[in-house]
């Protein structure tokens, strides 16, 4: 795995745990939100941190987009799986939340189930791009070519 890749994984990691700690801090500004007080909602939209939080959590899509174009969901789900120790980490030290013994142990059990799913490859060999190209060009020929399928690509 190149350097890149792993720089697209701790975007996808920092922005989402970022993403949540900031609309979770957003948020405590305002009482529970329900069906009755609903509109209350649009107000939320225009506190700063709720704004940052939206920023970053679109920051963890486009680069979580990313990461699936070139790796399978069963390898990039749980290498972001680390976001569940910083969000805790955040939540402990900047929101002042009581995380508990028990926390700390199911984010530790979630981590560490988490790294003997992530231990194997990526992807295999050529399975984005040749789905990629079959679902642009229609099936592919052995030389690379596209099979007469009756359509022009």
């Amino acid at each position: 795995m190149t350097i890149r890749k792993y720089l697209v994984l701790l975007v996808v990691i920092v922005c989402a745990a970022c993403g949540d700690v900031s609309l979770a801090r957003g948020m405590k500004a305002f009482g529970a939100v329900t069906l009755a007080n609903l509109p209350i909602i649009y107000t939320a939209l225009l506190n700063p941190w709720v704004g940052l939080g939206i920023l970053l959590l679109i920051g963890f899509f486009v680069s979580y987009l990313s990461a699936l174009s070139w790796a399978d969901l069963t390898y990039v789900l749980p290498s972001t799986s680390l976001s569940y120790i910083l969000m805790v980490l955040l939540a402990k030290f900047f929101l002042h939340e009581h995380v508990t013994v028990g926390r700390w142990m199911g984010v530790a059990l979630i981590v560490t189930g988490v790294g003997f799913v992530a231990g194997g490859p990526e992807a295999p060999p050529g399975a984005h791009r040749h789905n990629r190209i079959e679902t642009v060009y229609g099936p592919v020929g052995a030389l690379g070519e596209a099979a007469d399928s009756g359509v022009e690509p």
